[in-house]
């Protein structure tokens, strides 16, 4: 914090020559010695640190609380063979013998989270996704176990509807196919659990934009920034005129890549556009002929193929 934030000049006598205390949290004016500003708070760091191992020690406060552990990351454990080194026989079997009676003594909502966050976390690393969908996902999953959501479901396929519905609060695009491969579940339980949960816990989710999967598969597909900017344009043209409506948002950015791929002279096949966004080829050619004629995209199609021509 400094002084400049505060006043310029002394109220009193109008010189301009303060004095900043840090200790005590005043501006003095050296001219007159009037108090101008007192009781300031300082908001830097209290100490000085020059490497990492001198910040831990000196740190009062441990790491933050995270969903992505089953206590948030307020519990504490009793150490691994590893963290009694230097203690006789007697004291290490007493020490295991406590570690044994703390995992048998946690509750049911405990040991469940244990297993289920690290199968969260092992499919969020599958994704690629963010630390802040996984925290979220973590939140929703914990909230599922404490109003008793995961009763009669396998924790799998709750883990999976939890990370999707995470997924779309953060508008990071993956599809159910994507879930369904990385946690082992069928695309229709994750659906179904999806839709349980969000139900149950009042999450709101609005629907997925088209665009936000454009990136993704057209890096896949090692297409042109160009090519990616139409694609997006096109979709959002689509929206305008309400062809985006009832129809997988999948199947219209696909269809969307396609057709600006094809404008851009950058063609790829529709089994490889379908590959990508894991979607038919039938889908693919249905919104194509669909964005054709509605946005009467045909002529800058023959406009590129001239072009090609000449």
């Amino acid at each position: 914090m400094s002084k400049d934030n505060y006043i310029k000049k002394c109220p009193e006598c109008g010189g301009i020559n303060l004095f900043w205390n840090k200790e005590k949290g005043e501006i003095i004016c050296r001219d007159c010695g009037l108090v101008v500003e007192e009781k300031m708070v300082d908001f830097d760091q209290e100490w000085r640190e020059f490497d990492g191992d001198e910040a831990a020690r000196k740190r009062r406060a441990g790491a933050p609380m995270t969903y992505t552990q089953y206590d948030q990351g307020l519990g504490t454990e009793v150490g691994r063979k590893a963290d009694l080194y230097g203690l006789g026989d007697k004291d290490k079997n007493k020490f295991f013998r406590l570690r044994k009676w703390q995992y048998r003594i946690s509750t049911a909502i405990e040991r469940n989270l244990k297993l289920a966050l690290a199968e969260l976390k092992r499919v969020s690393s599958y994704l690629k996704l963010p630390k802040s969908v996984e925290e979220e996902s973590a939140r929703i999953y914990t909230l599922a176990v404490q109003r008793g959501l995961v009763r009669g479901r396998s924790m799998e396929s709750v883990v999976a509807g939890a990370l999707y519905a995470a997924c779309r609060r953060h508008e990071v695009p993956r599809t159910l196919d994507e879930l369904s491969e990385s946690s082992g579940i069928e695309k229709k339980e994750i659906g179904r659990t999806y839709r349980f949960i969000t139900r149950e816990l009042g999450i709101s989710i609005l629907p997925s934009n088209p665009a936000d999967y454009i990136p993704r598969f057209s890096s896949a597909l090692k297409l042109s920034a160009e090519t990616q900017s139409k694609s997006i344009e096109i979709i959002e043209h689509a929206q305008r005129v309400e062809l985006t409506s009832g129809r997988g948002p999948t199947g219209i950015a696909a269809a969307g890549l396609y057709v600006a791929a094809l404008i851009n002279g950058e063609k790829r096949t529709q089994r490889e556009v379908a590959d990508v966004a894991g979607v038919t080829e039938v889908t693919i050619r249905n919104r194509y002929k669909e964005l054709l004629e509605k946005l009467d995209l045909e002529k800058e199609i023959k406009k590129t193929k001239k072009k090609k021509k000449d």
